[in-house]
């Protein structure tokens, strides 16, 4: 029995929805990625890389989810179309764990660049810690936690020197004696920096994840809908 109107409609509905649901799982991968190479920028942050991991891992279910969405409401088979929702529900579920975790690291997260940095400062002699910190001020141009006059006590510098890493034009002992040269070095902290960019990260992924949660609730609404089509006895074509 042909359906009228309404199922039918929701049947192609729910099509070009997985089609969505498809780009949101690509959109959620790149995300993730993204998210995971930032806080992989350094070493202290490597132990809440959960979050994204959480968020990629989501996207490539999702990305495969997809497909069997589309074949649930193109065969109009039932449980194809329940399972998809069910799915679906706990990926929602799953996705608002990691919102969570995403949120509270943000809040914690100036703390914990002070700590880690005043821990990579410390402990500059160790190969991890030197590249590291290295990596930050090279990629950042920044120079110390708060300003180049961090690196003033290091026990494991030369007096008045910075690291190589400081220099504006980086060469090979550009670093030695240059903590008074402000036009040689980088004077501007490293902590400000990646707190910002590191928030701003955060806050995309926050953005990203309202838009696609949106979407998933509304997959999750048509396939319920046509879930009672499809038992009702309606025929979709």
């Amino acid at each position: 029995m042909a359906v009228e109107g309404g199922a039918k409609c929701i049947k192609y509905l729910l099509f070009f929805f997985n089609f969505i649901f498809w780009i949101c799982g690509l959109a959620l991968i790149v995300v993730g990625v993204m998210a995971k190479v930032s806080i992989n920028t350094t070493a202290f942050l490597k132990g809440y890389s959960g979050s994204p991991l959480v968020i990629i891992i989501v996207g490539v279910i999702i990305f495969f989810i997809a497909f069997f969405g589309c074949c649930g409401a193109w065969k109009e088979n039932q449980c194809m179309v329940t399972m998809f929702a069910v799915i679906l529900s706990l990926i929602v579920i799953v996705e608002i764990g990691a919102a969570i975790a995403g949120y509270v690291l943000r809040g914690n997260l100036t703390d914990l660049l002070n700590k880690g940095f005043d821990s990579m400062i410390a402990g500059y002699n160790e190969t991890e810690n030197r590249e590291a910190m290295d990596g930050i001020q090279r990629d950042l141009k920044c120079c110390g936690r708060n300003s180049s006059s961090d690196w003033m006590n290091s026990k494991f510098l030369p007096a008045n020197s910075v690291p190589d890493s400081c220099c504006k034009n980086i060469t090979k002992d550009c670093g030695k004696g240059a903590l008074q040269q402000t036009t040689k070095i980088n004077t501007d902290g490293c902590q400000p920096i990646l707190d910002k960019v590191l928030k701003q990260n955060i806050l995309w992924i926050a953005v990203a994840a309202l838009v696609i949660a949106f979407v998933q609730i509304s997959g999750i609404v048509l396939a319920c809908i046509l879930m009672r089509a499809i038992r009702s006895g309606y025929e979709v074509m």
